[in-house]
């Protein structure tokens, strides 16, 4: 997304929706990282409880 779409896209739809989709495409990324992280830990406490036994 280059300046000229966020000024067109401002003036087109406002800017609170503006806002809300910039802030979506943002937390897209944040979520796909944190869903990552979450996967990793769960695989290390499994292998941890299975060399444990």
């Amino acid at each position: 997304m280059n300046s000229g779409d966020i000024v067109s896209l401002i003036g087109n739809v406002g800017f609170p929706i503006a806002v809300s989709i910039y802030l979506l495409v943002r937390i897209e990324g944040k979520m796909e990282a944190l869903t990552s992280s979450i996967n990793n830990l769960t695989n290390t406490i499994n292998n941890s409880n299975t060399k444990n036994k």
